[in-house]
């Protein structure tokens, strides 16, 4: 599709993307970010420019959170921001417009009380197709105050002034153009177009993940991630229990646990290359020989840096299979009805350990041991997409 573009192939270009939005949607779900950035290169994809905005305004997360936001072209960035039904507090909206028009200047001086009267106006010019669709009256005192006026130079005068009539008085006449609230959508696009493709992790930890397989000191960006993530398992949606772990991942390779921990910002996981084996006996448990297996914590929220533990000892514990229970690494086991309280752990046994770091902070440990409750968990299969 795309070479067809390059080539000015119009017809051709718009055949292809008919059939891939009719088609192949699962496809466009999996590579989401890559289709989304690359569908706003080309003017002719109109179609599939509409079927991701359709998509980002109600999982506004899915592009606001990617690690190549600020690269995302002006025009992709107003077609979401002018919409009525994009699902995000207006503050939220505000300070991403403001972080991507810093990204567009990178001269700007860090702290922007740093910041001089021509600083603001490179970014009120770069931003100028964009403040406009701020709903700046939708906004409360206390965003104004506290986020938006440390900007309030890059805003035009008389809005500024009646931004400050209204936050005074309701009653008090304004000269500014109101745009209306943000509308809350009261009905979903049909799930296997809407459904994200994890509820736990996003694209740039799935991007993360992947480089940690491939062993690489440098982070895949969420474009040139090599693997599809082939979701085999959801707690919410299969349950939380070892038997439908067995059920569905016994034997299968190369899977990535990851578990959103009950109660805190935590994800937890690891990747096993060989898989798990059910033991032939409820009593009998064996461990699996593996070097390339890792266990990890992933930055989210107040979490602020990733952990990657490996296996440095006694590889041949590194996979525990045991029919009681459902995936285990050595340092990392979920027993048995994950959500429930102390029904996963992690362990720390310096004297003793296979992979090399703890992944949860150790204050959380008691007698080496650290218990917790899935919120939410899901195991992928990962494998080389096609080229």
């Amino acid at each position: 599709m795309l070479i067809a573009c390059e080539f000015l192939l119009d017809e051709l270009a718009k055949h292809i993307e008919t059939y891939l939005i009719e088609t192949k949607v699962h496809w466009l779900r999996l590579h989401f970010a890559h289709i989304y950035q690359k569908g706003f290169n080309n003017d002719i994809l109109q179609g599939l420019q509409k079927w991701c905005n359709d998509i980002t305004v109600k999982y506004p997360s899915q592009i606001f959170d990617s690690d190549y936001f600020t690269s995302l072209p002006e025009k992709a960035l107003v077609s979401i921001i002018e919409r009525d039904d994009l699902q995000m507090e207006e503050i939220k909206i505000w300070n991403y417009v403001i972080k991507w028009g810093i990204a567009q200047n990178p001269e700007l001086p860090s702290d922007s009380k740093d910041w001089s009267h021509e600083n603001f106006l490179s970014l009120k010019t770069t931003l100028q197709n964009c403040l406009p669709l701020i709903r700046y009256f939708q906004m409360s005192g206390d965003d104004i105050y506290n986020q938006v006026y440390l900007y309030k130079q890059i805003l035009d005068k008389n809005l500024w002034k009646d931004v400050k009539k209204r936050l005074a008085s309701q009653n008090q006449p304004i000269i500014s153009k109101i745009l209306p609230p943000r509308t809350i959508l009261s009905q979903t696009l049909p799930t296997r177009i809407t459904e994200p493709f994890s509820t736990v992790i996003s694209e740039a930890h799935a991007a993360e993940i992947a480089s940690w397989i491939d062993k690489r000191t440098d982070s895949y960006s969420v474009a040139n991630n090599p693997y599809e993530f082939k979701l085999l398992l959801r707690g919410s949606r299969d349950d939380f229990t070892k038997n439908t772990f067995w059920n569905l991942c016994n034997k299968k390779k190369n899977l990535v646990v990851v578990v959103k921990v009950k109660g805190t910002d935590e994800i937890l996981g690891g990747f096993n290359p060989v898989g798990w084996e059910k033991p032939s006996s409820d009593s009998y448990f064996t461990f699996t020989y593996c070097n390339d297996s890792f266990i990890f914590s992933l930055k989210n929220g107040t979490i602020q840096n990733s952990i990657l533990s490996r296996v440095i000892e006694q590889p041949e514990r590194a996979i525990y299979n045991d029919s009681n229970c459902g995936p285990c690494f050595d340092d990392f086991r979920m027993y048995n009805n994950f959500d429930q309280i102390d029904q996963c752990c992690c362990c720390y046994i310096a004297s003793s350990i296979v992979y090399e770091n703890p992944i949860r902070n150790l204050s959380s440990y008691d007698n080496n041991s650290s218990y917790f409750s899935a919120e939410e968990y899901e195991i992928f299969q990962v494998h080389k997409k096609a080229l």
